[in-house]
């Protein structure tokens, strides 16, 4: 049989056969892949922005509803309601200088107490500690955090402050009384309930919560960083100090705030170890109050318009430090990053 010989175009379209023409309507079964994942997507973003607006919305409703049912106090008070020491329900006369004051300073001592250790205990555990305490010890610390605050309170109350009255109390009267300008700080008898003694419970419970956020953002630095660092010849701290902490700063800012919202916020803890007195003294030994352990002491017993309205306008102001507090830290971020900027 002789050979076929099969011209250069046939030949060409046998090897290369042309692709089918794209096929468009719903014969295309291509074609619903990507639309479904369009309307998916589509419903994702929408869903997500609701929830985002749920929250601002919910957020700005609470923010209403102190206004208005505090009103009766923003009338009848002023501006004299944030700097009146006064707080005396049979006459109708209030003021929230005292549980201010008291929120401010027990926050402050908690934060003084917990920043440093909690660090401490960061640096331990994603730098120093040995493989096999790693996990056992952060468990540990996690577990703390699960501890009821009401928990807290009670070991507050009936074992740290005996102990804390007989051994502790007495030896910062005998070192610091003695100091002219600080002996005012430890006046008074010591009875072992009172503002330090509040910052100390505070202290305890924040700690697990601003440890756990350290270690977590410390976990994330590069392991290339700081081989690169200890290459150079840097030391353990300087690694920390000029590494670490500069790459986690937001977290690391987070993780404060988040325990100074704790303290803040932290009701029954107070409550039991605090004094719950309506006095302002210097002294940290001295009973005290603060915002939340007045709102839980006194909210269920308040009698009349004016009495309530006042309370309601404690959580107002409780609400509004609060918000001061975020952001004065978010400026702060800012001006960071600004620094961080012109540095490089």
């Amino acid at each position: 049989m002789g050979a076929v010989i099969i011209p250069f175009s046939e030949r060409n379209r046998v090897i290369n056969p042309a692709p089918n023409p794209p096929q468009s309507g719903k014969s295309n079964p291509r074609g619903e892949p990507h639309r479904l994942q369009r309307w998916g997507d589509l419903l994702f973003e929408n869903l997500t922005r609701f929830f985002a607006f749920l929250v601002l919305a919910t957020l700005i409703a609470i923010l209403i509803s102190l206004l208005v049912t505090s009103l009766p106090s923003l009338k009848a008070f002023g501006w004299g309601f944030l700097f009146s020491d006064e707080w005396d329900p049979v006459q109708d006369r209030f003021g929230a200088l005292v549980p201010i004051y008291g929120t401010l300073v027990s926050s402050l001592i908690a934060l003084s107490i917990a920043l440093p250790v909690s660090f401490g205990i960061a640096i331990f555990l994603t730098e120093m500690a040995p493989a096999w305490l790693k996990r056992p010890l952060g468990t540990a610390i996690e577990l703390l955090a699960a501890i009821p605050s009401i928990i807290y309170g009670m070991w507050g109350l009936f074992v740290f402050a005996p102990a804390f009255s007989q051994w502790v109390q007495p030896a910062l009267k005998s070192l610091l009384g003695p100091i002219p300008g600080v002996s005012f700080l430890v006046e008074g008898p010591p009875m072992g309930i009172g503002m330090l003694t509040a910052g100390v419970i505070l202290a305890i419970m924040v700690i697990p919560f601003v440890a756990s956020v350290m270690r977590d953002v410390f976990e994330l630095v590069p392991a290339v960083l700081k081989e690169s660092a200890y290459g150079l010849g840097a030391t353990t701290w300087e690694v920390v100090w000029k590494v670490v902490l500069p790459y986690t700063r937001v977290g690391v800012v987070g993780g404060v705030m988040l325990g100074l919202g704790r303290a803040l916020g932290e009701t029954m803890a107070v409550t039991f170890v605090i004094g719950n007195a309506q006095r302002l003294s210097p002294s940290l030994l001295a009973p005290g109050n603060s915002i939340a352990s007045s709102l839980a002491n006194e909210f269920a017993e308040a009698v009349g318009d004016l009495y309530t309205s006042a309370l309601i306008e404690l959580g107002l102001l409780l609400f509004v430090i609060t918000t001061v507090v975020l952001a004065i830290a978010k400026i702060m971020l800012l001006r960071m990053g600004r620094r961080e900027g012109k540095r490089s």
